[in-house]
């Protein structure tokens, strides 16, 4: 796609007339202005992005625009009148839906049931028309080409899925405004295509989006206008065509865009982690990884390229421990495979989580206390076998220190901090005891600029020192610029192997669906991937 922005307005009213307004808003914290003299104008029929660095007020700037916080300053007006939203569903009211970053659903809950949690469709006035709920929502899907099951469990779903569902949520509820919060973070670059072309359908019938993300080539590429915001104030407004990412990136953050490119190898012959003919079996015994087997050595970084849902997920809990699995599992010549999680921890695997949040973090809990987390019987978090809250304490202020999480102090709730900080928390924490291995899932996800810059040189500062480490990410270039080696996943099977010093994005986006045989060099397997599809 070539086109800069993805507007299809089709009447001069919808390109001049303000959807959202917003002006003067403030909002204050306890020793800080999270937000500080914003003004923004939203077009109708537009798709309006706003990048910022984390912890520059984006977020706060949508939960007040959601209701789910108020200014202390400033006026809101949508479709040219004010408005003073109290709660979520005074804006719903309103006609504005948000599909959060990190997703608002219930695990134990269907689809449907969570889409039509709190507006549900009555049969004559007393019980839920499930009836009419699950054909409005086939409907909305197979119009926008969401691809929702409604009767599958959120559980046993993938994050991308998770995502469509949110999207399909606020349709439902008839949102004409659309804020969506890093939209793209766990998509390929086809998937991507499909969700801009998902867009478009929505813009075409007059919808307005607001589109925040940290992927400066995709704003450019969906956005019709950009705001910048840095240190919680708007510093520009930008035409998408007048820009580069480049200039955006100096806007946000005042340096230039980062690179994960990785330069000079430090693979060395050491095994640090041997994975043979591992399979993993969903409750119906269908394997969901099926005989996979790798190595990787001391200061390798290897990646793990796939779409959403075909084996990482599995793949990584296996190796952890969280999932039962056949196989052999050798870690630094140790047979692990009997080892629960606690003790393969113990033995030296880092793990980075898919979501921070489910599998991070305590969100009500102190940094210091979440400096403890899988690691609570090593050093420097006990003494004998009691707590050292005066060592967790210290290396707490470590890590904040070495790996710049952007805090108060280390008695501030994890909740308290934004994605950026509390994902460069969980990368200090992973990366301090020496591991051998770190298996790194999605490392900078829905991370800005800065962040990302931070945690690609401290994966290779480590990796320069020996680290093993395991990269499963979405993000292709970054999967391409770090990796030593490279590996495909299908239907849960390793499909080919990749050199990254000679793939695209974009040949390996088609090697990860099977749409294609993979480039030179990736082998033939991709290739067979490609007919079995």
């Amino acid at each position: 796609m070539e086109e800069a922005a993805i507007s299809t307005s089709t009447s001069s009213a919808t390109t001049t007339e303000p959807a959202v307004e917003l002006e003067g808003i403030t909002k204050r914290f306890p020793g800080v202005v999270a937000n500080r003299d914003i003004r923004l104008t939203v077009r109708r029929g537009h798709v309006h992005a706003i990048v910022g660095e984390n912890g520059a007020g984006k977020s706060t700037l949508m939960k007040i625009l959601y209701g789910m916080q108020r200014p202390d300053e400033g006026v809101i007006r949508v479709n040219g009148a004010p408005v003073s939203f109290r709660t979520p569903g005074d804006a719903i009211a309103a006609g504005i839906g948000m599909v959060h970053q990190h997703f608002m659903l219930a695990d134990n809950l269907t689809v449907l049931e969570n889409i039509i949690l709190g507006s549900e469709p009555r049969k004559g006035g007393v019980g839920i028309d499930f009836a009419a709920a699950r054909r409005k929502i086939k409907e909305i899907s197979d119009a926008y080409g969401l691809g929702v099951q409604p009767d599958s469990l959120v559980e046993d779903l993938g994050v991308g899925a998770r995502q469509r569902v949110e999207i399909l949520k606020v349709l439902y509820r008839g949102a004409r405004i659309l804020i969506l919060d890093e939209p793209t973070a766990v998509l390929v670059p086809q998937e991507v295509d499909e969700l801009f072309d998902n867009l478009r359908g929505l813009v075409r019938e007059g919808l307005t989006i607001i589109f925040i993300s940290h992927k400066l080539d995709e704003v450019l590429r969906v956005a019709d206008a950009i705001t910048v915001i840095r240190r919680g104030t708007t510093v520009a407004e930008v035409d998408p065509k007048d820009v580069t990412a480049r200039r955006l990136a100096e806007l946000m953050v005042g340096s230039e865009l980062p690179s994960p490119e990785t330069r000079e190898s430090t693979v060395t012959d050491q095994v640090a982690l041997a994975v043979r003919g591992l399979t993993v079996r969903d409750g119906d015994g269908r394997a969901v990884v099926a005989d996979v087997s790798f190595d990787i050595h001391k200061g390798e970084v290897l990646g793990i390229a796939g779409v959403e849902g075909n084996g990482q997920a599995e793949l990584v809990e296996a190796i952890m421990g969280m999932r039962s699995a056949a196989g052999t599992i050798v870690l630094d010549g140790a047979d692990i495979s009997a080892w629960s999680t606690l003790r393969r921890r113990e033995g030296g695997i880092g793990y980075i989580p898919e979501d921070r949040h489910r599998h991070g973090l305590l969100l009500q809990a102190p940094l210091w206390e979440n400096r403890i987390l899988g690691h609570q019987t090593r050093k420097p978090n006990v003494r004998g076998p009691w707590i050292d809250r005066a060592g967790a304490r210290a290396d707490t202020e470590r890590i904040v220190r070495d790996y710049d999480v952007r805090t108060p102090g280390i008695d501030v709730d994890a909740l308290a901090l934004s994605g950026g900080n509390q994902q460069k928390l969980i990368v200090g924490r992973e990366m301090s005891g020496a591991p051998v291995v770190l298996i790194a899932s999605h490392p900078t996800r829905g991370v800005d600029v800065g962040a990302q810059a931070a945690i690609w040189d401290h994966l290779r500062a480590a990796r320069a020192q020996g680290l093993a480490v395991l990269l499963i990410s979405a993000d292709l270039d970054e999967l391409i610029g770090l990796s030593d080696s490279l590996k495909v996943i299908l239907r849960g099977r390793v499909v080919a192997d990749v050199d990254p010093a000679s793939v695209t994005p974009e040949q390996l986006g088609s090697a990860m669906t099977g749409a294609a045989t993979s480039p030179e060099r990736a082998g033939s397997a991709a290739a067979e991937a490609g007919e079995e599809a």
